[in-house]
């Protein structure tokens, strides 16, 4: 039970990142966003990524635009601002910084 919970709570804090690395190659829809992530196996399902999506916009890292679809109604497609830009940056900066920091620490682990 204790792996799971932090299994899951590993999964959370890096899932906003994901997502903002994926909307920063260019202008997706949600569920293309949702395909990225399964495709990594980070599996996400809807009622989980609107409600990150949306408090990603309110803080100015994203925006939207509707755009008409040929098989329904229009779609909501996201975008990086140039403030999530920033943001994406400084957690690249992070990022590799807890990569290296983990493969230090358990570098030990797996040499026997």
């Amino acid at each position: 039970m204790i792996a799971e919970n932090t299994q899951t709570q590993m999964r959370k804090g890096i899932l906003e990142y994901c997502i903002l690395s994926i909307i920063s190659r260019g202008e997706i829809y949600a569920s293309d966003i949702i395909a990225e992530l399964k495709k990594a196996e980070l599996l996400i399902v809807e009622g989980t990524l609107y409600p990150l999506l949306t408090r990603l916009k309110n803080n100015g890292l994203l925006s939207y635009s509707w755009k008409e679809s040929t098989s329904g109604p229009p779609r909501k497609y996201y975008e990086v601002t140039a403030e999530g830009q920033e943001v994406l940056s400084r957690l690249d900066v992070t990022w590799k910084e807890l990569l290296y920091a983990v493969e230090v620490s358990i570098a030990g682990r797996f040499n026997n």
